[in-house]
């Protein structure tokens, strides 16, 4: 029994182990089967690829967000931009393949390769850029002889296109090449080497929308780094649409009426805050920003007089001038100093002590109330209002307007301005407020500054009775296929608290500045469209001679000849449109500034009454037979 169980026991292990050799030959049986395959019937093949093919990731640069005005026009859109760059492994000899690629696109042999030296570290499968944007022509050059040129590759990127050019140049911005700082700040998520970011203007406030997503793909290349098989792809997401608030028609005719001047226009619908126009002169062409530039044309553009880089709408800090006198008016009567009935006397100066403050007008105005005081601008009127009033409560009606604090535009650099107090000038300068300083202060000089758009704000909230809104440049924001992914709402930022009757005392004499024979702004009159406004003239030295002489404004150096202001909004009764013009050293508001606003007012509502004529006739000729409009 024994014995037959072991027989049992010795049959089912051989029959084990007969199994387990078995599957070891058919594994390896399948194993040579397939290096041979590999090796003897394939081998040539994989021999070519391997010595002369290779895959490689490639980035795809996802298209910038466009850029809109208010009514759909195009203001920035991306072209190709064809970079060339060179793999120096695949570029052999290296010598002979930049001298055929100098020939073929006039770029200088020497110039090329001192980039390609100075990429020595890095990996020699790592395409060197060479030149960007290097035009059609040159790329069509390479591409025709590209067999003749190993190692050349041709990258296409979206690049900027700043349609316009110079227009809206400040608003819109620019971009400039990301540095190894920001790159390692982590900001700029998804960014490499070589990207180009926003700058300046909308361009750099809305990076996070304009910007996309970069995408990829895998690719089969040979020898020459010339693709021959795309293996995967992972599609770039393009940036997000801005449609600005900006009428471009608009912008065009305010850079066109500042052109060979110094200055800056604005203007905004005073009912809801959108900024319709800003320009500031002189401007700078963004596109020269497009492929780089070189730091001689970088230090020529900062070094210019005119300081193109600075958008004066926003950055610049003037004196306000007369301006100013429209919160001097509403400060005095708000606190009852002055009413409609009160009277003072202009004999074209006003002492103080020792001292003597001069009107505008040497001879005088007269008996003057507030309104003809703002109708002629009188000095000495408001001289008396702002030494009753004080330093300190006209501050705080000017704050009230939002004067001495930024508006909050979306724009980087914002400036405040200044609006000075006695106890601002015992912190800032150690010294007590002086009352003469008070008087200078009333009529908008002395240390008074504000920007262009502050002056704007103000304008606007007398225009609607009271409300201040938050200026704002983008009307929504759209997905590449056309999806709204958010609309701008207007924003108020304060509501003016000040009694309705001296609203309407300073709204009167805003119309008549301009619409009576006596107003300072009298030469702008449109009969069809009623303009409310009030000049400004900041003088920038004193017009004293060393033998106590005043000196006359055109006898001043060009450099020390007055600012001209022009503040205004229209139509009077229902205003549509607020402007402010600042031309520097333009020396009168009502010479130099006020014909601008009136040009750009004019455009505007008869471009709104002809859209609104337009829509009237359309839906006349769709509406049901025997239905008339209400009114008819």
């Amino acid at each position: 029994m024994k014995r037959y169980l072991n027989t049992v026991v010795n049959e089912w292990f051989n029959k084990r182990v007969l199994g387990a050799i078995l599957c070891v030959v058919v594994a390896f049986s399948i194993l040579f089967m397939r290096l041979f395959y590999l090796q003897i019937m394939k081998g040539e093949e994989f021999l070519r690829l391997s010595e002369n093919n290779s895959i490689r990731l490639e980035s795809i640069v996802a298209p910038r967000g466009l850029i809109f005005d208010a009514e759909g026009g195009l203001l920035v859109d991306n072209r190709p931009s064809f970079d060339l760059r060179i793999i120096p492994r695949n570029a052999k000899p290296l010598e002979q393949t930049l001298k055929k690629l100098a020939h073929y696109t006039n770029i200088p042999e020497e110039d090329m390769m001192e980039k390609v030296r100075a990429s020595n570290g890095r990996s020699s499968y790592k395409p060197v850029l060479l030149k960007q944007d290097i035009g059609r022509d040159a790329m069509a050059s390479i591409e025709v002889n590209k067999f003749d040129l190993p190692g050349v590759v041709m990258d296409i990127r979206p690049v900027r296109h700043y349609i316009n050019g110079q227009y809206a140049a400040h608003l819109i911005g620019y971009l400039g090449e990301i540095n190894a700082r920001e790159l390692q700040g982590g900001a700029f998520a998804g960014c490499k080497g070589g990207d180009f970011i926003g700058r300046f203007g909308a361009e750099k406030t809305y990076e996070d929308l304009l910007r996309g997503k970069r995408g990829g793909r895998q690719v089969e290349v040979d020898v020459r780094g010339q693709v021959v098989k795309v293996l995967r792809t992972v599609s770039a997401t393009p940036g997000q649409n801005l449609y600005l608030s900006l009428d471009c028609s608009l912008q065009k005719k305010a850079e066109e009426l500042l052109q060979d001047r110094v200055g800056a226009v604005v203007a905004m619908d005073p009912m809801t805050g959108y900024i319709l126009v800003m320009a500031s002169s002189p401007t700078f062409d963004q596109n020269a920003f497009v492929s780089g530039m070189s730091r001689k044309e970088w230090n020529a553009l900062i070094s210019n007089p005119g300081y193109p880089m600075t958008n004066r709408v926003i950055q610049a800090e003037y004196p306000p001038a007369s301006t100013y006198k429209i919160v001097t008016a509403i400060a005095g009567l708000e606190e009852g100093v002055i009413d409609l009935k009160t009277t003072h006397y202009c004999p074209g100066y006003y002492a103080m002590g020792n001292r003597v403050f001069r009107c505008w007008k040497r001879g005088g105005h007269g008996e003057m109330n507030v309104v003809s005081a703002i109708v002629e601008s009188c000095d000495v009127f408001f001289y008396k209002v702002g030494e009753e009033v004080g330093v300190d409560k006209l501050a705080s009606y000017a704050r009230m307007f939002g004067l001495g604090e930024r508006t909050g535009i979306s724009l980087d650099n914002e400036g405040k301005g200044l609006i000075p107090t006695s106890e601002w000038k015992k912190k800032r300068i150690g010294e007590s407020w002086q009352k003469g300083e008070t008087l200078n202060v009333s009529i908008g000089q002395g240390f008074n500054l504000t920007t262009p758009l502050q002056m704007l704000v103000l304008t606007s909230a007398i225009a609607n009775s009271g409300t201040l809104y938050q200026p704002q440049i983008v009307r929504r924001v759209e997905a590449a296929d056309g999806i709204e992914v958010k609309n701008i709402e207007p924003v108020v930022t304060g509501t003016l608290t000040i009694n309705p009757k001296t609203m309407d005392i300073v709204k009167r004499g805003l119309w008549e500045a301009v619409n009576t024979r006596k107003g300072t702004a009298r030469g702008i009159k449109l009969k069809k469209y009623p303009i409310s406004g009030k000049t400004g003239t900041a003088q920038l030295v004193s017009r004293k001679s060393r033998a106590g002489e005043t000196v006359k404004e055109k006898d001043l150096s060009d450099y020390h000849k007055s600012h001209a202001w022009f503040v205004a909004y229209a139509p009077s009764e229902a205003p549509r449109i607020a402007v402010a013009v600042i031309v520097e050293h333009g020396e009168h508001g009502s010479t130099a500034a006020a014909p601008i606003a009136k040009e750009l007012i004019k455009a505007y509502l008869e471009k709104q009454d002809r859209k609104n004529l337009a829509f009237t006739a359309q839906g006349r000729q769709t509406m049901p037979d025997g239905v008339v409009m209400a009114g008819e």
